[in-house]
């Protein structure tokens, strides 16, 4: 899509941390993040659970995606705002298989389960149109291609739905992950760093062995997913917000850590998939609760030094990194139909994607719901919202009994209780 080449008008310094990055003159009040794990055909589920995020006031300041996650990212920040959602829905329509008469979603389970199952195996044996295409017969002789499919029709439909010039130099800040084949290390794509382009996002979601991987500037990447299907870690280690500087996270994940005991080898394949692929964000919410922790407990302890060495520039450059945010995470995490198997991700049927977008809207609703319910976090805390379908949790860090407890005890001379 050609466009004139805009000067950055990125509202957050906080949020540039690369080269090249414009300086700004204020911060925003608050720093609202999107972070989307990769998941195939489930992705339908982040565009719905998106369509209600962007009806909120405040604007999404920063996405990160992995794989799909990385497609429904620069679908975001390649549109202007009041576009992004029609965007989205273009492209899961585009990506979607429909045929003339779909069946009753009523379906009993074991019907239900045999017509997913059908419409995957048609993608995975005529490809999905707007998306990849089978390699013809040619391509496998003398010896076989690197991948099962051929993905420039993504390139084509990337080039239609994103605005890569409002990509790069909008507000919205974007990164995607991907694995350089070359080295096995991790790689992320960052506009504030560097120009993006289709292939970046090709690159994110080059899972093989079905699809190929994508060269940039002389090297091979493959999926991010191989390595962390979240960005989430990318996005915390580079995140610059100033200690009164509010932030929430939302993170929509495509798979879910809990599940059920499995009972046949296709329940086994799903389970398994299911476990890897969220096992990144388990780790780094961990991390993060771990690193919030410890920051609280070292200025508590450089509390109970003497003003004198509380003030003095040793103590003051060790503390300087302990300052955080009031940070809340809202995790939204897509929970399967009784149905649901192994080939979950690659199911692109127009029956299946309706039901992801609507479970992603009711998801995201219950979330911000459930998010507008607390009261605002106090800086350097952190508060963990998870919700998936029919179930909720609430953690603080520390918990709100122990922020009372240290509220309470600031400021009490030494020997008395903190």
């Amino acid at each position: 899509m050609a466009r004139a080449r805009r000067s950055r008008q990125a509202p957050l310094e906080l949020l540039q941390g690369g080269a090249g990055a414009a300086p700004q003159a204020a911060a925003p009040a608050a720093v609202n993040a999107l972070v989307l794990q990769g998941g195939g055909a489930l992705g339908a589920y982040q565009a719905g659970a998106y369509e209600m995020l962007a009806a909120r006031a405040d604007d999404v300041h920063w996405v990160a995606g992995i794989s799909i996650g990385a497609i429904n990212a620069a679908l975001i920040a390649g549109n202007p705002r009041e576009r992004r959602v029609q965007r989205l829905r273009e492209f899961w329509q585009r990506v979607s298989l429909s045929v003339p008469l779909l069946p009753d979603p009523q379906l009993p389970q074991e019907l239900r389960g045999w017509w997913d199952g059908s419409m995957a195996l048609w993608g995975a044996w005529a490809g999905v149109a707007g998306f990849f295409a089978p390699r013809p017969w040619w391509q496998w002789w003398p010896s076989s291609p690197a991948s099962w499919y051929d993905t420039a029709p993504l390139r084509d439909t990337l080039e239609q739905l994103v605005d890569f010039d409002l990509l790069n130099d909008g507000p919205m800040r974007f990164s995607v992950g991907a694995v350089d084949v070359q080295s096995g290390n991790f790689e992320y794509f960052d506009n504030r760093s560097q120009r993006i382009g289709p292939e970046h996002i090709m690159a994110s979601g080059a899972l093989p062995p079905g699809f190929g991987p994508v060269p940039i500037d002389g090297r091979w990447y493959w999926d991010g997913g191989l390595v962390s299907n979240t960005p989430l870690a990318y996005v915390l280690s580079h995140l610059q917000a100033e200690p009164d500087t509010p932030v929430t996270l939302f993170q929509i994940d495509l798979f879910s850590a809990r599940g059920q005991v499995p009972h046949t080898l296709a329940d086994a394949a799903e389970r398994e998939k299911d476990i890897r692929y969220s096992s990144r964000t388990r780790l780094v919410s961990d991390l993060l609760r771990e690193r919030h922790h410890w920051h609280l407990k070292l200025q508590r302890l450089a509390a109970l030094l003497p003003p004198a060495q509380q003030a003095s520039a040793e103590v003051q450059q060790l503390l300087a990194g302990t300052r955080d945010p009031a940070m809340t995470l809202v995790h939204v995490i897509l929970t399967g139909k009784d149905q649901d198997s192994h080939f979950k991700d690659y199911d692109f049927s127009r029956l299946s994607m309706t039901e992801r977008w609507r479970a992603g809207q009711h998801d995201m609703q219950a979330a911000l719901r459930l998010l507008d319910e607390q009261p605002p976090p106090r800086p350097g805390r952190l508060r963990v919202l998870d919700h998936q379908a029919g179930a909720h949790a609430v953690r603080d860090d520390p918990p709100a009994h122990a922020q009372t407890a240290q509220a309470e005890g600031a400021g009490a001379p030494a020997g008395q209780k903190r």
